[in-house]
């Protein structure tokens, strides 16, 4: 076939599938009630009202909503006290003393992390799922997207098989179910998604259940694909971007986080009507701030034209390498599947879209005065001046060349490496969490892995010494393990923030999977870990 024909058929390909019919968001929903209850801080943070379970159908909480708003000495938190069920907050965490090793403590966390299926009538804004998943910490009941990639790494390292399964099958639920894989299953997150790990998860499962687990998950792999890549035939020279596609002036197609909507996030809407107060651009900020939700790394200056200034956040107008990087497992995964398949028109026609955005990549996103990976800004025509720790997803991958990984290793072990790990993303020292002084668990795992693809043992092994170091550190003071670390060293891990007992899902996996390797660990860590 000719690659003409390919392109033809890859564009009918990434076509919508089908409308479906999303259930609504809270804010939706409950409208002037919603704002009402947000904006008089009736909870002490937005999320906890977006969370809450309605004890009547909606119309009918609106009727009485109404009424008993017109009456005198009307009480707007015993109303929502009387309409709705607050979610059960967990009891306040005490620090407690190791009583085994971290790998024993690790897998046995996994039973406190595990949430079953449920009814969606009791469910509120939560989305059920038919089979149990993991989520991140005692806190939550959602199951979220690309955190779970790195739990599922845990999972894997404890042989839980079965759960690794359950969490696969959930998120092709999700697809099949809404058209794409949300941020979590949450009604007010259906308007955007997160990092296309969802072909790194049928991979990571394949490694039990054999490669025919990808002709399995196919339909759903080319589904996900269909929704990041929905129209590209509706972009033009004059308006390249179209939801999450852009094209770019070569003519290629790359990627963008994006969000259906421009209205306050519901699970942060005091936040974000704060910051938006007065601004005659508010849709276009709403969008960008839900498109930093969509990134996962939320919030970075990565995604700020000013460092210090959130308002100043452009995220739809920038291509992510890393996105980018793993929209091209996407497509290396398709091909793959096709070929198990046995249908080698598919096979051929994904091989040629992952060179194209293998290609696009370096001519984007490269920039060989710096001899490293930036983001691109495709309104600016130009890339950005952030080094990102993003930069390890194109050696994650395996798109980069020796020589490149090599220059990218040098910069993150003398700019980004700190006696804690690496940085989460900038080395740029701000009021964002993705900022310096934090680190996160993937970042460890993407720049680890990255680095072991060109055999750059050394940089690999001393970022993994020196985040198992911190976060064991941190074990022997709380007992448990943390969301986020500072990684510089100003402060000890856990001094910030009582972490809860059950510790965080991506750093429990991806600190669990490290373990399980055979390697050298310095010995005040040995007894821990052993």
């Amino acid at each position: 076939m000719s690659q003409r024909i390919c392109l033809i058929f890859l564009l009918f390909l990434t076509l919508p599938t089908g409308s479906f019919a999303q259930p609504l968001a809270p804010d939706e929903q409950y409208g002037d009630l919603f704002a009402e209850v947000q904006t008089r801080m009736i909870f002490p943070d937005s999320k906890t009202f977006a969370d809450c379970v309605p004890k009547f159908p909606a119309p009918v909480i609106l009727k009485s909503y109404e009424k008993a708003r017109q009456t005198r000495g009307f009480s707007l938190k015993s109303f929502v006290e009387q309409h709705f069920t607050v979610p059960t907050l967990p009891t306040p965490a005490r620090k407690v003393r190791p009583t085994g090793s971290a790998q024993q403590t690790l897998t046995s966390l996994w039973p406190l992390l595990t949430r079953q299926s449920g009814d969606r009538a009791d469910a509120g804004s939560l989305i059920t799922l038919p089979n149990p998943y993991v989520t991140t910490d005692g806190r939550s009941g959602e199951l979220p997207y690309w955190d779970s990639y790195f739990t599922m790494l845990g999972l894997q390292a404890s042989g839980q098989t079965a759960l690794m399964r359950h969490m696969v099958d959930n998120f092709a639920y999700l697809i099949r179910t809404v058209g794409h894989v949300p941020s979590s299953n949450r009604t007010y997150c259906l308007s955007r998604s997160q990092p296309p790990v969802f072909s790194l998860m049928v991979g990571l499962l394949s490694e039990t259940r054999g490669r025919r687990v990808l002709v399995t998950y196919l339909p759903a792999l080319q589904q996900e694909y269909n929704f990041w890549m929905d129209g590209r035939d509706k972009t033009t020279e004059e308006a390249p971007a179209y939801r999450r596609v852009v094209r770019m002036a070569s003519g290629v197609f790359l990627n963008r986080y994006y969000d259906d909507r421009d209205t306050p996030r519901p699970e942060a809407y005091r936040e974000d009507m704060a910051l938006v107060k007065n601004r005659k651009d508010a849709p276009a900020l709403y969008r960008n701030l839900r498109a930093g939700a969509e990134s996962g790394w939320t919030f970075s200056s990565r995604w700020l034209k000013d460092s210090k200034v959130l308002r100043s956040i452009h995220t739809t107008d920038l291509i992510p390498v890393d996105l980018n990087c793993l929209l091209l497992n996407l497509e290396r995964t398709l091909a793959e599947g096709y070929r198990l398949k046995g249908d080698k028109r598919r096979m051929r026609m994904y091989q040629i879209q992952a060179q194209k955005r293998h290609d696009a990549i370096q001519q984007y996103c490269w920039n060989d005065r710096r001899r490293f990976y930036f983001d691109y800004d495709f309104v600016d025509q130009k890339t950005t001046s952030v080094y990102s720790a993003a930069a390890a997803l194109p050696l994650f991958v395996r798109i980069a060349t020796l020589d490149q990984a090599r220059y990218v290793g040098q910069t993150l072990q003398r700019d980004f490496l700190k006696a804690g790990g690496l940085l989460a993303t900038t080395t740029s020292r701000t009021s964002q969490v993705w900022d310096s002084p934090n680190g996160y668990a993937s970042v460890q795992w993407f720049a680890i892995q990255g680095l072991r693809n060109y055999n750059l043992t050394e940089p690999a092994s001393q970022i993994k010494r020196n985040w198992q170091a911190e976060t064991l550190k941190a074990y022997k003071a709380t007992g448990t393990f943390l969301s986020v670390y500072n990684v510089v060293g100003s402060r000890s891990s856990g001094d910030k923030d009582l972490p809860i007992p059950d510790g965080y899902g991506p750093t429990n996996g991806v600190l669990l999977r490290l373990l399980k390797e055979d390697a050298l660990l310095s010995p005040p860590d040995r007894s821990l870990a052993q």
